[in-house]
């Protein structure tokens, strides 16, 4: 287990899995490139689906509190500005339905 351990760059069981939550965050994160991708490919033109935001706003959740955990300023930076910018999106995208219907 402490080659597992060292691999990971984690010294007990609380560190791999504050690991695994991170790794969960970034295929979020990722996952939001597919949704986009996908959603994109089958319209024929360039597409954001809804998805897209609730992908990244939950990866970017994820990773913000990974970086806080690990103290990292410069993550924490990144994901602080990405989470606001993914709740906007939201929240227009929201009032923009709710005008429409």
């Amino acid at each position: 287990m402490e080659r597992f351990f060292a691999i990971l760059g984690v010294a007990d069981w609380v560190e791999f899995w504050w690991v695994a939550f991170g790794l969960f965050g970034q295929m979020m994160f990722t996952g939001r490139f597919l949704i986009q991708w996908i959603a994109s490919e089958r319209a024929r033109r360039s597409v954001v689906p809804l998805a897209f935001w609730y992908f990244s706003l939950i990866g970017g959740v994820i990773l913000l509190s990974y970086a806080i955990h690990r103290h990292d300023p410069v993550f924490i930076l990144g994901q602080s500005l990405g989470v606001f910018i993914y709740t906007r999106n939201l929240w227009l995208i929201r009032r923009e339905m709710r005008d429409a219907g």
